[in-house]
């Protein structure tokens, strides 16, 4: 089991997520995930979500036919509103079989279906907790890490942004981190 150290300090989370902001194409993301779950299975919100998470790989999200788009989010959908995470990574691998998604949009397309119970794995949200980016088991635990930490209340949900969630303002707190830090390991070797 990997453990989990944030870089930062805790107390630092809610003003990370307040400078991480949002987009447009945030709440389009989320608005695909409620129709997704609603039951439009289309390449055409899926290509919103991967938009938000990877504007180059939605272009290849339309190499996918529609049936395959369809039977890869019938599963997502049925994992992420169980109460279960028993068949995660049977989701996150068939996710990953369609054009354009690896483990990152696998992870942000359950986030934007059921933000309440997903978060997104990311190499700036993992440098933020020390670790490079892994495979589906390691989704898992990073997930529990970071539904523990949101259950803490260290971090409040933003409710004037789209899935007012705290594991949602977790996952951009952890983001903007991973940036800052980032900036300054450049700064220190210039």
């Amino acid at each position: 089991m990997p453990e989990f150290k944030l870089q930062c300090d805790e107390s630092e989370l809610s003003e990370f997520a307040r400078t991480f902001g949002s987009e447009e194409s945030e709440s389009d993301a989320f608005q695909a995930g409620k129709e997704i779950s609603g039951g439009d299975r289309s390449v055409t919100n899926l290509v919103k979500i991967v938009k938000w998470k990877s504007h180059r790989r939605a272009g290849l999200i339309l190499k996918n036919t529609a049936l395959q788009v369809k039977e890869a989010l019938d599963l997502a959908v049925a994992v992420a509103n169980s109460n279960s995470d028993e068949n995660l990574i049977t989701a996150l691998e068939t996710l990953q079989k369609l054009h354009g998604v690896g483990l990152p949009v696998a992870s942000a397309i359950l986030t934007a279906i059921n933000p309440e119970r997903f978060t997104i794995i990311d190499f700036r949200a993992l440098e933020a907790l020390g670790h490079p980016q892994q495979d589906e088991g390691f989704y898992i635990a990073y997930l529990n890490f970071c539904r523990n930490l949101a259950a803490q209340k260290v971090i409040s949900p933003q409710i004037e942004l789209p899935a007012p969630t705290a594991l949602r303002a977790l996952d951009r707190a952890l983001w903007q981190c991973g940036l800052e830090l980032n900036q300054k390991r450049k700064n220190l070797q210039s």
